[in-house]
């Protein structure tokens, strides 16, 4: 039995992840990337919020961030400890919707932290909450008829890519390439990376 469906959906899922590298804003990165450092140097928390998978992506990203050296920490851990003004908070949410997100990212805000909302949706409440706006391409689970058409374009059906998928993916690629970018300005190497990795594992 050949892995038909298999290999189309790895092409496509991969043409989607290189295609939105040109519609992902450099300067929407680069005033996230500021902001990150600004925290670094400062020794302000970030903390990184998300739900179901994009709440893994979160996961992955701040455990980067710590490797970096950043004080960081991810909402639901019972250890995250109160946000002060001018700590940096990285909501995900493909939709820009989900309530958890939304409503904990209202909550930072008027303690007086950033929110950073990494979204497809620009116009959506948790980006109209937002300090600043990371626009990563992606179908949402709740999708309009313009993202159909979008997916159209690209070949990109729905038992290729079901629900965030292609947000989720983009978002983790994207994400990842915030942490080159972070080394590189930071003069940290892997072997830094590596001295702050865990050293007890099961």
């Amino acid at each position: 039995m050949t892995l038909k469906v298999f290999r189309e959906s790895y092409a496509a899922l991969s043409k989607f992840v290189i295609s939105a590298l040109d519609l992902i804003s450099e300067d929407e990165v680069s005033k996230f990337i500021q902001l990150l450092e600004a925290s670094y140097e400062s020794g302000k928390k970030v903390l990184v919020i998300g739900a179901g998978r994009s709440g893994l992506i979160g996961r992955a990203f701040a455990m980067r961030l710590m490797h970096l050296g950043f004080n960081t920490y991810v909402l639901g851990e019972t250890i995250v400890p109160a946000l002060q003004p001018g700590d940096v908070v990285v909501a995900i949410s493909g939709s820009g919707r989900t309530r958890l997100v939304v409503t904990a990212a209202e909550v930072a805000k008027s303690v007086g932290a950033r929110v950073v909302a990494v979204t497809t949706f620009p116009d959506s409440p948790l980006a109209q909450i937002a300090d600043h706006v990371v626009r990563v391409p992606g179908r949402s689970k709740v999708s309009a008829e313009d993202d159909y058409n979008v997916r159209q374009l690209i070949g990109i059906y729905e038992p290729l890519a079901p629900l965030g998928t292609l947000f989720e993916l983009t978002a983790m690629v994207t994400l990842d390439a915030v942490i080159s970018e972070l080394m590189t300005r930071l003069g940290k190497t892997e072997e830094d990376l590596r001295q702050r990795h865990a050293n007890i594992e099961i």
